[in-house]
Protein backbone atom coordinates (compact mmCIF):
# COMPACT_ATOMS: atom_id res chain seq x y z
CA UNK A 1 0.00 0.00 0.00
CA UNK A 2 1.31 3.19 -1.19
CA UNK A 3 0.04 6.50 0.32
CA UNK A 4 1.11 9.35 -1.80
CA UNK A 5 3.87 7.82 -2.81
CA UNK A 6 5.09 10.71 -4.70
CA UNK A 7 4.18 13.47 -3.09
CA UNK A 8 7.43 14.60 -1.36
CA UNK A 9 9.36 13.57 -4.87
CA UNK A 10 10.90 15.70 -7.05
CA UNK A 11 9.91 15.21 -10.85
CA UNK A 12 12.52 12.74 -11.18
CA UNK A 13 12.67 10.93 -8.18
CA UNK A 14 8.70 10.65 -9.18
CA UNK A 15 8.93 8.85 -12.36
CA UNK A 16 11.45 6.23 -10.54
CA UNK A 17 8.83 5.79 -8.00
CA UNK A 18 5.84 5.16 -10.90
CA UNK A 19 8.59 2.91 -12.98
CA UNK A 20 8.64 1.13 -9.72
CA UNK A 21 5.24 0.64 -9.46
CA UNK A 22 4.59 -0.01 -13.07
CA UNK A 23 7.36 -3.01 -12.82
CA UNK A 24 5.68 -4.28 -9.88
CA UNK A 25 2.35 -4.48 -11.76
CA UNK A 26 4.18 -6.02 -14.96
CA UNK A 27 5.32 -9.12 -12.32
CA UNK A 28 1.49 -9.39 -11.33
CA UNK A 29 2.03 -7.83 -8.16
CA UNK A 30 -0.94 -5.81 -7.03
CA UNK A 31 -0.43 -2.26 -5.32
CA UNK A 32 -3.06 -0.10 -3.86
CA UNK A 33 -2.10 3.77 -4.31
CA UNK A 34 -3.39 6.76 -2.89
CA UNK A 35 -2.87 9.60 -4.46
CA UNK A 36 -4.48 12.99 -5.18
CA UNK A 37 -2.24 12.98 -8.31
CA UNK A 38 -4.26 12.13 -11.03
CA UNK A 39 -2.04 12.35 -13.54
CA UNK A 40 0.36 9.57 -11.76
CA UNK A 41 -2.61 7.34 -10.48
CA UNK A 42 -3.84 7.00 -14.52
CA UNK A 43 0.08 6.27 -15.44
CA UNK A 44 0.21 2.96 -12.91
CA UNK A 45 -3.29 1.98 -12.22
CA UNK A 46 -5.54 -0.42 -13.46
CA UNK A 47 -8.89 0.86 -11.56
CA UNK A 48 -9.23 3.83 -9.58
CA UNK A 49 -12.02 3.75 -6.04
CA UNK A 50 -13.03 6.97 -5.01
CA UNK A 51 -13.22 7.87 -1.50
CA UNK A 52 -15.04 10.76 -0.26
CA UNK A 53 -15.90 11.73 3.23
CA UNK A 54 -15.40 7.94 4.22
CA UNK A 55 -17.76 6.77 1.51
CA UNK A 56 -17.41 5.03 -1.27
CA UNK A 57 -18.16 7.40 -5.17
CA UNK A 58 -17.26 4.89 -7.12
CA UNK A 59 -15.27 2.57 -9.13
CA UNK A 60 -13.90 3.18 -12.26
CA UNK A 61 -11.49 1.41 -14.49
CA UNK A 62 -9.02 3.58 -16.39
CA UNK A 63 -9.20 2.74 -19.79
CA UNK A 64 -13.37 3.56 -19.49
CA UNK A 65 -13.40 6.71 -17.74
CA UNK A 66 -12.14 10.13 -18.10
CA UNK A 67 -10.07 12.37 -15.24
CA UNK A 68 -13.32 14.59 -14.88
CA UNK A 69 -15.61 12.10 -13.84
CA UNK A 70 -13.41 11.34 -11.47
CA UNK A 71 -12.63 14.59 -10.35
CA UNK A 72 -16.41 15.02 -10.65
CA UNK A 73 -16.57 11.89 -7.59
CA UNK A 74 -13.57 13.46 -5.61
CA UNK A 75 -15.24 16.85 -5.53
CA UNK A 76 -19.15 15.81 -4.71
CA UNK A 77 -19.83 17.63 -8.16
CA UNK A 78 -21.42 14.17 -9.25
CA UNK A 79 -23.89 14.23 -6.40
CA UNK A 80 -24.67 17.67 -7.00
CA UNK A 81 -25.74 16.71 -10.42
CA UNK A 82 -27.88 13.89 -9.23
CA UNK A 83 -29.75 16.18 -6.72
CA UNK A 84 -29.88 19.16 -9.34
CA UNK A 85 -31.46 16.76 -12.18
CA UNK A 86 -33.47 14.43 -9.37
CA UNK A 87 -34.97 17.20 -8.49
CA UNK A 88 -35.92 18.52 -12.06
CA UNK A 89 -37.94 15.57 -13.08
CA UNK A 90 -40.33 16.32 -9.95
Amino acid sequence: MLDEPTAALGVRESHQALEIISHLKEQGISAVVISHNLEHVFSVVDRIVVLRQGVMQGERRVREVKGDEIVSMITGAAEIKKLEFGNAAQ
